[in-house]
């Protein structure tokens, strides 16, 4: 995402708790600096991307309002629950900054090519400042409403997500014990009703459909320790306001099952594995 943002021709001051991630930015192009306040420093706008709604809450109270620019944008991309991306933006608000919850899906192949998707919670003028810098980044930036939407929405995008990828491992795995041709099944589903994203986008089957991580033994892409933790910010969202989500409940479970088995630094396409 930083490397797009250079490529855009934005001038990007790079922070990582990271020091090969800090390598990498240099690489590509960013300036790098031993901390969040130095990254900060002058800076037009500010695109965080964090683990969880604490760590978030903790950077931005400590290290960014108050030490960006009074007139900075605050562009927080992390996934994180509602409430925790509601109190920062009102934290924001409070000490006069502009700020935007803007999550992302897509995974590690779309922040490399730049095609990833925002989901933008925040007022009107916000987003219109934090649209051209997402653009950069993205190949579709939509404003989802008030300040909290976009974590709203990216939660319930990878509930969906969730459950899709495991009912189509669940449907490869039955495929192949019927004795279909994995292949030509893909063939035939993915020009029939049952075509998903999952399928078509991210097969979990090596060899079969575009490449996915399944054709690097389910390394990389997105890891099922982050789609667990999605699961559960959603399952938390769920229970605040009283939806009945069986198949979220169910994908959480299955999940969690897969996590503690060791699995959790593989794909989330890799729960194939406990299906078949």
């Amino acid at each position: 995402m930083a490397a797009n943002l250079v490529q855009a021709g934005h001038d990007v001051h790079a922070f990582d708790l990271s020091a090969e991630a800090l390598a990498k930015a240099e690489e590509k192009g960013c300036a790098t600096f031993s901390s969040v306040r130095e990254a900060v420093a002058g800076a037009d706008a500010v695109v965080s991307m964090l683990p969880n709604g604490t760590i978030v809450e903790s950077v931005f109270e400590t290290d960014v309002i108050g030490h960006a620019p009074p007139d900075a944008l605050l562009l927080d991309c992390s996934t994180i629950d509602v409430d925790t991306a509601r109190k920062v933006a009102a934290d924001a608000a409070g000490a006069g900054y502009e700020m935007v919850d803007a999550p992302v899906s897509g995974g590690i192949a779309a922040a490399n090519g730049g095609t990833l998707t925002f989901m933008v919670g925040g007022t009107d003028t916000a987003f219109a400042r934090a649209e051209p810098i997402l653009s950069a980044m993205g190949k579709a930036v939509i404003h989802a409403g008030a300040s909290g939407a976009g974590q709203a929405a990216k939660i319930c995008n990878n509930m969906l997500l969730g459950a899709s990828m495991i009912a189509t491992c669940e449907t490869f795995a039955m495929a192949e014990k019927l004795g279909l041709d994995l292949q030509t099944f893909y063939d035939i589903s993915s020009k029939a009703s049952g075509q998903n994203w999952s399928m078509t986008s991210y097969c979990p089957v090596p060899g079969v459909g575009p490449h996915s991580p399944a054709d690097n033994d389910y390394q990389g892409g997105f890891a099922t320790a982050l789609m667990l933790k999605d699961l559960k910010l959603a399952m938390e969202a769920a229970r605040s306001v009283g939806a009945d989500v069986p198949m979220g409940q169910k994908a959480a479970a299955l999940y969690e099952a897969f996590d503690k088995d060791g699995q959790g630094g593989a794909d989330f396409s890799a729960i194939i594995k406990s299906l078949r």
